[in-house]
Protein backbone atom coordinates (compact mmCIF):
# COMPACT_ATOMS: atom_id res chain seq x y z
CA UNK A 1 0.00 0.00 0.00
CA UNK A 2 1.05 3.84 -0.81
CA UNK A 3 -0.02 5.86 1.95
CA UNK A 4 0.29 9.73 2.07
CA UNK A 5 1.06 11.39 5.11
CA UNK A 6 0.82 15.00 5.78
CA UNK A 7 2.94 16.73 9.03
CA UNK A 8 5.44 13.47 8.03
CA UNK A 9 8.80 15.50 9.85
CA UNK A 10 6.52 16.47 12.76
CA UNK A 11 6.38 14.54 16.43
CA UNK A 12 3.35 11.93 15.35
CA UNK A 13 3.46 11.74 11.93
CA UNK A 14 7.37 10.79 11.87
CA UNK A 15 6.42 7.73 13.89
CA UNK A 16 3.57 7.38 11.59
CA UNK A 17 5.97 7.17 8.87
CA UNK A 18 8.52 4.77 10.49
CA UNK A 19 6.01 2.40 11.29
CA UNK A 20 4.52 2.17 7.75
CA UNK A 21 7.91 1.51 5.95
CA UNK A 22 8.99 -1.27 8.70
CA UNK A 23 5.58 -2.56 7.85
CA UNK A 24 6.36 -2.60 4.28
CA UNK A 25 4.25 -0.11 3.14
CA UNK A 26 5.13 2.62 0.58
CA UNK A 27 5.03 6.60 2.11
CA UNK A 28 5.04 9.82 0.60
CA UNK A 29 5.35 12.72 3.06
CA UNK A 30 4.49 16.34 2.89
CA UNK A 31 7.11 18.19 4.26
CA UNK A 32 8.21 22.28 3.87
CA UNK A 33 12.01 21.97 4.93
CA UNK A 34 15.19 20.25 3.20
CA UNK A 35 15.80 18.91 7.25
CA UNK A 36 12.56 17.52 7.19
CA UNK A 37 12.82 16.33 3.65
CA UNK A 38 16.47 14.86 4.72
CA UNK A 39 14.55 13.32 7.62
CA UNK A 40 11.94 11.39 5.31
CA UNK A 41 14.73 9.68 3.21
CA UNK A 42 16.45 8.59 5.82
CA UNK A 43 13.30 6.87 7.42
CA UNK A 44 12.87 5.32 3.50
CA UNK A 45 9.83 7.55 2.51
CA UNK A 46 9.66 9.27 -0.41
CA UNK A 47 9.10 13.34 -0.61
CA UNK A 48 6.22 15.69 -1.52
CA UNK A 49 7.43 18.87 -0.74
CA UNK A 50 4.75 21.66 0.12
CA UNK A 51 2.84 23.08 2.42
CA UNK A 52 -0.47 21.55 3.88
CA UNK A 53 -2.61 24.67 2.97
CA UNK A 54 -1.52 24.30 -0.87
CA UNK A 55 -4.26 22.75 -1.99
CA UNK A 56 -2.64 21.58 -5.11
CA UNK A 57 0.23 19.80 -3.32
CA UNK A 58 -1.93 18.02 -1.10
CA UNK A 59 -4.43 16.90 -4.28
CA UNK A 60 -1.23 15.61 -5.83
CA UNK A 61 -0.24 13.54 -2.87
CA UNK A 62 -3.84 12.20 -2.58
CA UNK A 63 -4.01 11.11 -5.96
CA UNK A 64 -1.32 9.12 -5.93
CA UNK A 65 -1.74 6.95 -2.66
CA UNK A 66 -3.64 4.64 -1.90
CA UNK A 67 -4.96 6.08 1.69
CA UNK A 68 -4.31 9.55 3.21
CA UNK A 69 -3.07 10.00 6.76
CA UNK A 70 -3.61 13.83 7.88
CA UNK A 71 -1.59 14.76 11.18
CA UNK A 72 -0.56 18.23 9.99
CA UNK A 73 -2.03 20.98 12.05
CA UNK A 74 -0.11 24.57 12.91
CA UNK A 75 -0.34 24.59 16.12
CA UNK A 76 0.20 28.38 17.10
CA UNK A 77 -2.48 28.90 19.82
CA UNK A 78 -2.35 32.80 18.73
CA UNK A 79 -4.31 31.96 15.49
CA UNK A 80 -5.90 29.05 16.89
CA UNK A 81 -9.38 29.50 15.65
CA UNK A 82 -7.42 30.14 12.09
CA UNK A 83 -5.81 27.19 11.93
CA UNK A 84 -8.83 25.00 12.63
CA UNK A 85 -10.54 26.67 9.65
CA UNK A 86 -7.02 26.26 7.82
CA UNK A 87 -7.87 22.13 9.15
CA UNK A 88 -11.43 21.94 8.11
CA UNK A 89 -10.70 23.23 4.31
CA UNK A 90 -7.96 20.64 4.04
CA UNK A 91 -9.72 17.77 5.07
CA UNK A 92 -12.72 19.08 2.47
CA UNK A 93 -10.30 18.90 0.21
CA UNK A 94 -9.03 15.83 0.37
CA UNK A 95 -13.08 15.12 0.39
CA UNK A 96 -12.95 16.47 -3.06
CA UNK A 97 -10.20 14.17 -4.37
CA UNK A 98 -11.01 10.86 -2.44
CA UNK A 99 -15.21 11.09 -3.48
CA UNK A 100 -15.34 7.58 -5.56
CA UNK A 101 -11.81 6.67 -5.11
CA UNK A 102 -12.63 4.05 -2.17
CA UNK A 103 -9.09 5.35 -0.35
CA UNK A 104 -9.58 5.69 3.26
CA UNK A 105 -8.88 9.42 4.93
CA UNK A 106 -7.49 9.41 8.16
CA UNK A 107 -7.91 12.74 10.32
CA UNK A 108 -6.20 13.86 13.68
CA UNK A 109 -8.58 15.34 16.67
CA UNK A 110 -8.30 15.41 20.12
CA UNK A 111 -10.13 13.75 23.25
CA UNK A 112 -9.59 17.12 25.37
CA UNK A 113 -12.78 18.63 23.20
CA UNK A 114 -14.60 15.54 25.36
CA UNK A 115 -14.17 17.41 28.18
CA UNK A 116 -17.21 16.01 30.27
CA UNK A 117 -15.39 14.73 33.62
CA UNK A 118 -16.29 11.41 33.06
CA UNK A 119 -15.21 8.67 31.03
CA UNK A 120 -15.58 9.30 27.57
CA UNK A 121 -15.54 6.98 24.58
CA UNK A 122 -14.91 6.85 21.01
CA UNK A 123 -19.22 6.65 20.34
CA UNK A 124 -19.33 9.76 22.89
CA UNK A 125 -20.26 13.03 20.56
CA UNK A 126 -18.64 16.78 20.73
CA UNK A 127 -20.25 18.61 23.49
CA UNK A 128 -20.29 21.67 20.88
CA UNK A 129 -20.00 22.66 17.04
CA UNK A 130 -16.81 25.05 15.76
CA UNK A 131 -18.56 28.17 16.65
CA UNK A 132 -18.03 27.09 20.54
CA UNK A 133 -14.65 24.96 20.15
CA UNK A 134 -12.69 25.60 17.07
CA UNK A 135 -10.69 22.47 17.12
CA UNK A 136 -14.11 20.88 16.68
CA UNK A 137 -14.00 22.06 12.62
CA UNK A 138 -11.75 19.17 12.13
CA UNK A 139 -14.28 16.64 13.36
CA UNK A 140 -17.10 18.55 11.42
CA UNK A 141 -15.51 18.64 7.98
CA UNK A 142 -14.69 14.46 8.52
CA UNK A 143 -18.71 14.26 8.97
CA UNK A 144 -19.40 16.40 5.49
CA UNK A 145 -16.52 14.44 4.02
CA UNK A 146 -18.08 10.87 5.08
CA UNK A 147 -21.96 12.14 4.06
CA UNK A 148 -20.23 12.01 0.32
CA UNK A 149 -19.11 8.47 0.70
CA UNK A 150 -15.53 9.22 1.59
CA UNK A 151 -14.28 5.91 4.21
CA UNK A 152 -13.42 8.48 6.94
CA UNK A 153 -11.70 7.42 10.21
CA UNK A 154 -10.77 9.86 13.01
CA UNK A 155 -8.15 9.49 15.54
CA UNK A 156 -8.59 11.71 18.86
CA UNK A 157 -5.42 12.12 20.34
CA UNK A 158 -4.92 12.46 24.46
CA UNK A 159 -3.97 15.90 25.80
CA UNK A 160 0.00 14.02 25.96
CA UNK A 161 1.27 12.15 23.35
CA UNK A 162 4.54 11.52 24.80
CA UNK A 163 8.17 10.35 23.97
CA UNK A 164 11.28 11.06 22.87
CA UNK A 165 11.45 14.50 21.42
CA UNK A 166 8.27 15.63 22.68
CA UNK A 167 7.56 19.41 22.03
CA UNK A 168 3.72 18.63 23.44
CA UNK A 169 2.10 20.17 26.58
CA UNK A 170 4.12 18.68 28.80
CA UNK A 171 7.46 20.23 27.95
CA UNK A 172 5.25 23.52 27.97
CA UNK A 173 4.29 22.92 31.07
CA UNK A 174 7.73 22.58 32.20
CA UNK A 175 8.87 25.40 31.42
CA UNK A 176 6.38 27.25 33.01
CA UNK A 177 7.48 25.43 36.00
CA UNK A 178 11.47 27.01 35.48
CA UNK A 179 10.11 30.31 34.38
CA UNK A 180 8.13 30.78 37.89
CA UNK A 181 10.02 28.28 39.88
CA UNK A 182 7.67 26.32 40.76
CA UNK A 183 5.62 23.45 39.45
CA UNK A 184 1.89 23.99 39.86
CA UNK A 185 -1.39 22.76 39.72
CA UNK A 186 -4.89 23.45 39.45
CA UNK A 187 -7.20 22.80 42.66
CA UNK A 188 -6.82 19.75 43.98
CA UNK A 189 -5.40 18.45 40.79
CA UNK A 190 -7.32 15.20 40.42
CA UNK A 191 -8.30 16.75 37.01
CA UNK A 192 -7.16 13.75 34.74
CA UNK A 193 -5.32 13.82 31.38
CA UNK A 194 -5.27 10.48 29.40
CA UNK A 195 -1.88 9.98 27.42
CA UNK A 196 0.03 7.62 25.06
CA UNK A 197 3.18 7.13 23.73
CA UNK A 198 3.81 8.32 20.38
CA UNK A 199 4.99 4.84 18.88
CA UNK A 200 1.71 3.56 19.92
CA UNK A 201 -0.06 6.26 18.44
CA UNK A 202 1.52 5.76 15.35
CA UNK A 203 0.52 1.69 15.29
CA UNK A 204 -3.18 2.79 15.42
CA UNK A 205 -2.63 4.96 12.52
CA UNK A 206 -1.25 2.00 10.41
CA UNK A 207 -3.70 -0.46 11.34
CA UNK A 208 -6.63 1.66 10.52
CA UNK A 209 -5.35 1.98 7.14
CA UNK A 210 -4.82 -1.36 7.02
CA UNK A 211 -7.90 -2.82 8.46
CA UNK A 212 -10.21 -0.39 7.56
CA UNK A 213 -12.54 -1.38 10.07
CA UNK A 214 -15.97 -0.54 10.52
CA UNK A 215 -15.63 1.67 13.95
CA UNK A 216 -15.00 5.06 12.54
CA UNK A 217 -13.50 7.29 15.50
CA UNK A 218 -10.95 5.96 17.59
CA UNK A 219 -9.07 7.51 20.93
CA UNK A 220 -5.39 6.73 20.84
CA UNK A 221 -5.31 6.77 24.81
CA UNK A 222 -2.86 4.40 26.72
CA UNK A 223 -3.81 5.68 30.10
CA UNK A 224 -7.04 6.34 30.69
CA UNK A 225 -6.09 9.29 33.40
CA UNK A 226 -3.26 10.76 35.06
CA UNK A 227 -3.79 12.98 37.60
CA UNK A 228 -2.50 16.34 36.78
CA UNK A 229 -1.21 16.67 40.15
CA UNK A 230 1.11 13.79 39.51
CA UNK A 231 2.40 15.23 36.23
CA UNK A 232 3.21 18.28 38.16
CA UNK A 233 4.81 16.07 40.79
CA UNK A 234 7.13 14.44 38.64
CA UNK A 235 7.81 17.81 37.17
CA UNK A 236 8.70 19.48 40.77
CA UNK A 237 10.77 16.24 41.15
CA UNK A 238 12.88 16.15 37.94
CA UNK A 239 13.54 19.95 38.19
CA UNK A 240 14.16 20.35 41.78
CA UNK A 241 11.18 22.76 42.40
CA UNK A 242 8.21 23.18 44.85
CA UNK A 243 5.26 21.72 44.08
CA UNK A 244 2.38 24.02 44.69
CA UNK A 245 -1.40 24.06 44.08
CA UNK A 246 -3.07 27.60 42.25
CA UNK A 247 -6.56 28.17 43.07
CA UNK A 248 -8.82 31.67 41.20
CA UNK A 249 -6.69 34.15 39.27
CA UNK A 250 -3.36 32.64 40.66
CA UNK A 251 -4.03 29.16 38.04
CA UNK A 252 -4.01 32.42 34.97
CA UNK A 253 -0.98 33.61 36.58
CA UNK A 254 0.72 30.72 36.69
CA UNK A 255 -0.64 29.46 33.58
CA UNK A 256 -1.14 32.18 31.31
CA UNK A 257 -3.02 31.07 27.59
CA UNK A 258 -2.52 26.98 28.94
CA UNK A 259 -4.51 27.50 31.88
CA UNK A 260 -7.36 25.81 30.30
CA UNK A 261 -5.52 22.87 29.14
CA UNK A 262 -3.97 22.60 32.91
CA UNK A 263 -7.44 22.23 34.61
CA UNK A 264 -9.10 19.74 31.43
CA UNK A 265 -10.83 16.90 32.90
CA UNK A 266 -10.62 14.29 29.97
CA UNK A 267 -10.26 10.85 31.21
CA UNK A 268 -11.19 8.66 28.37
CA UNK A 269 -11.72 4.64 27.16
CA UNK A 270 -9.91 2.73 24.49
CA UNK A 271 -12.01 -0.23 24.96
CA UNK A 272 -13.59 -0.27 21.18
CA UNK A 273 -10.20 1.00 19.62
CA UNK A 274 -8.63 -1.68 20.99
CA UNK A 275 -11.28 -4.14 20.36
CA UNK A 276 -11.46 -2.74 16.49
CA UNK A 277 -8.13 -2.58 15.93
CA UNK A 278 -6.44 -5.82 18.12
CA UNK A 279 -4.59 -2.45 19.42
CA UNK A 280 -2.60 -3.06 22.31
CA UNK A 281 0.18 -0.17 23.50
CA UNK A 282 3.76 -1.18 24.21
CA UNK A 283 5.26 1.92 25.29
CA UNK A 284 6.20 3.33 29.04
CA UNK A 285 3.22 5.54 30.85
CA UNK A 286 3.62 8.95 30.94
CA UNK A 287 5.40 9.37 34.71
CA UNK A 288 7.72 6.38 33.77
CA UNK A 289 8.51 8.07 30.58
CA UNK A 290 9.48 11.42 32.21
CA UNK A 291 11.48 10.34 34.43
CA UNK A 292 13.39 8.38 32.43
CA UNK A 293 13.93 10.58 29.56
CA UNK A 294 12.80 14.31 30.22
CA UNK A 295 14.59 15.67 32.92
CA UNK A 296 18.43 15.19 31.26
CA UNK A 297 21.00 13.41 32.91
Amino acid sequence: MRVFVTGASGFVGSAIVKELVAAGHEVLGLVRSDKGAEQLITAGAEVLRGDVNDTDAIRRGADACDAVIHTAFNHDFSRYKASCEDDRKVIETFGDVLTGTGKALVITSGVGLLNYGRLVSETDALPAGSDQIPRAASEEAAKAVSAKGVDVYVVRLPPSVHGAGDGGFVPMVMAMAREKGESAYAGDGSNQWPAVHRSDAAALYKLIVEKRPSLKTFHAVSETGVPFREIAQAIGKGLNLPVTSKSGDAIAGHFGWLSHFAAINCPSSSEQTRRALDWEPQGPGLIEDMQASYFGS
